[in-house]
């Protein structure tokens, strides 16, 4: 039996989902009992636990083969990276206490840098605790999630894609659903030790690469509407994240901008994406109501 968390996201469901089709147990990690209702009708346990509370967690922990787990974004924290933190320590007394035997965790792209990478920084500190933490533990390390264009898909009625990165940068970018995926698949083939997997589309893409894909889906020109990187706070700011956080983001998007975070490589593995932009922003534009 797996315990996998984030079942309400996007990359949980897809690890949780994977897994069930394999016909392993899966026992979900949820806040509320509601939201483990759906999936208790599917055949899993249900375990309710806090991701702040060492004691609910290691409880959801125990006895399970392996476990998915991964930092809640917590945007609006006045303090993201002692967020992630609170989270991190009780996750790690909870993966001790409870003898896991192996822990898939979710990272980024860049979290082998100490500094410099906006709320990757507090990554880098979860990947170093938890080492110590866990027998075998698997960091994944996916690209920009194509899911994170939503937010700005509205744009395109007007012909435009605003974007903050770079003209013509290439940045590794994943599909959620394939990183729940090989969420799944790495807890059905656990670590001896310490593992890295970076997971991305192949290949890297640009802005304009984005916006050749929606161009071509709605079958009108869409252009890139580059934004510069002093803009940033205050557009994620009026979108309702703490400032902290938003300068934060700033950071992160110029480390992408510059190439600072980009694929380690070895001795990290690799893992392809089968979700491609067109997969991903044909089902976004498909919920996006101006677009239904």
């Amino acid at each position: 039996m797996y315990a996998i968390a984030g079942v309400t996201g996007h990359t949980g469901r897809a690890a949780a989902e994977t897994l069930l089709g394999n016909k392993q147990g899966v026992r979900v990690i949820v806040r509320d009992a509601k939201q483990g209702e759906p999936w208790k009708a599917r055949g899993a346990e249900v375990a309710v636990a806090s991701f702040t509370d060492h004691t609910s967690l290691t409880q959801a922990l125990t006895g399970a083969q392996g476990a998915y787990l991964l930092v809640a974004p917590g945007i609006r924290s006045e303090d993201l990276l002692a967020a992630q933190h609170a989270m991190v320590e009780a996750m790690s007394q909870a993966v001790r206490k409870s003898g896991l035997p192996h822990l898939v965790f979710l990272s980024s792209v860049g979290a082998e840098l100490a500094d410099g990478t906006g709320p990757v920084r507090g990554l880098h500190k979860a990947e170093a605790t938890l080492t110590k933490a866990g027998k075998n533990v698997t960091f994944l390390r996916p690209g920009y999630f194509f899911e994170n264009f939503a937010a700005v898909l509205p744009a395109t009625q007007g012909g435009v894609l605003p974007t903050f990165f770079a003209p013509g940068k290439s940045i590794p970018m994943a599909a959620t659903a394939d990183v729940g995926r090989i969420a799944a698949e790495c807890l059905l083939e656990p670590a001896t030790g310490t593992r890295v997997v970076e997971i991305a589309h192949s290949p890297d893409h640009t802005p304009e690469d984005i916006v050749a894909t929606l161009t071509e889906i709605l079958g009108r020109p869409i252009a890139p509407q580059f934004g510069p990187l002093d803009a940033v706070v205050p557009t994620f700011t009026s979108m309702g994240m703490s400032k902290s956080t938003a300068e934060l983001y700033r950071e992160m998007i110029s480390a992408l901008n510059t190439g600072r975070m980009r694929h380690q490589g070895p001795p990290a593995l690799r893992r392809f994406c089968q979700l491609g932009p067109a997969d991903v922003l044909r089902g976004l534009l498909a919920a996006t109501p101006a677009h239904a």
